[in-house]
């Protein structure tokens, strides 16, 4: 074995926080979008209506989304701000508590308290903070939440899924413009588990089953409504 080895691996963990916004997002318009579409399409609506009704759902949900994102992963940075504010004033008031809590955290994980207590010592010594951050509280800087980008990401993401079905409506003829609207739907939703799945390192046709047989069933269900309202109007 080399005297210097680097042992270097692809983790996916830092991806958490803008994968989960941008596939929520991509999938919330596909699936919103098209079942709007399909719904007014099912109550006879016309096809300039249909398509004012899912230019309304893209606009109206992106700006949706990026503000419930925004306010959603705000107050968790709040949070967690808060608690480092709180842990940075116990290391400034009581060192060796803090000391003393972080090396029995290395206890309950199975260190010796002899070799704990080292750690411990060497971990605070390099970055006091870090160390009682990532092992007392969880915060670590690779999944620390970021309001803005998973805002960002889930507008951008949102537009993206919401065009796929609304460029559907603005080509297709009328009697084909429903089951299109389906169709597309359907493979971009398979098209976004695979690449989901696989940008988060998971199993992608699992992924790819599941975020499709809800997408068809909302399909399903808005398509019902539409038709029900439709004939009694």
């Amino acid at each position: 074995m080399p005297r210097s080895y680097r042992h270097a691996e692809a983790h996916l963990v830092s991806r958490i926080g803008w994968l989960r916004a941008a596939v929520l997002g991509a999938n919330d318009g596909l699936v919103s979008t098209a079942s709007l579409i399909v719904g007014v399409a099912a109550a006879s609506a016309k096809p300039s209506e249909v398509l004012v009704a899912g230019a309304a759902a893209l606009a109206a949900g992106a700006m949706s989304m990026a503000a419930g994102e925004y306010v959603s992963v705000s107050s968790q940075a709040d949070t967690e701000k808060a608690d480092i504010a709180r842990e940075t004033q116990e290391l400034k008031n009581d060192g060796e508590a803090e000391h003393a809590e972080l090396a029995q955290i290395y206890v309950e994980r199975g260190l010796e308290p002899e070799t704990a207590r080292i750690v411990a010592q060497q971990l605070m010594a390099k970055d006091a903070l870090d160390a009682h951050a990532r092992d007392e509280l969880g915060i670590s800087l690779a999944t620390a939440a970021r309001p803005v980008q998973a805002a960002l990401a889930s507008a951008a993401s949102f537009t993206v899924g919401a065009a796929a079905p609304l460029i559907v409506v603005a080509v297709a003829r009328v009697p084909m413009m429903a089951p299109g609207v389906v169709m597309v739907t359907l493979a971009c939703l398979v098209l976004l588990g695979v690449a989901g799945a696989k940008a988060g390192g998971a199993p992608p046709w699992r992924a790819a089953a599941r975020v499709t047989f809800w997408g068809a069933l909302a399909m399903i269900v808005t398509a019902g409504i539409g038709r029900l309202v439709g004939t009694v109007i």
